[in-house]
């Protein structure tokens, strides 16, 4: 998803900032299983390997979750402005109004 370039005060501007907020959870989380789990750092496999080694350690991750393992320490990001990404396709631009109407739009 990307972010509205020029948000309109309301509804853009809010999923402008749920968006950025969800992304810097995620990029915490990466950090975390990143931490967990050294070999992601610099995997170096086929990609269908890659994708059955990141599942495995995302699974790994929720369940050391579950039950409160400790967490490695991860350096937090500062909430960076998204620079949004100029494409020219409008049923991506229409997905995510849909989104901004459905969710956003109180």
């Amino acid at each position: 998803m990307t972010p509205f370039p020029d948000p309109n005060p309301g509804p853009q501007t809010r999923y402008n900032a749920a968006l950025a907020k969800t992304r810097a959870r995620i990029e915490m989380t990466f950090g975390q299983i990143k931490g967990r789990f050294q070999c992601l750092k610099g995997l170096r496999v086929a990609p269908d390997r890659a994708c059955d080694i990141i599942v495995a350690c995302a699974v790994v991750h929720n369940i050391a979750t579950i039950r409160k393992e400790r967490t490695p320490v991860v350096e937090v990001q500062p909430v960076d402005d998204l620079q949004p990404v100029h494409l020219d396709q409008p049923s991506g631009r229409a997905a995510r109004d849909r989104i901004v109407q459905h969710n956003f739009v109180y």
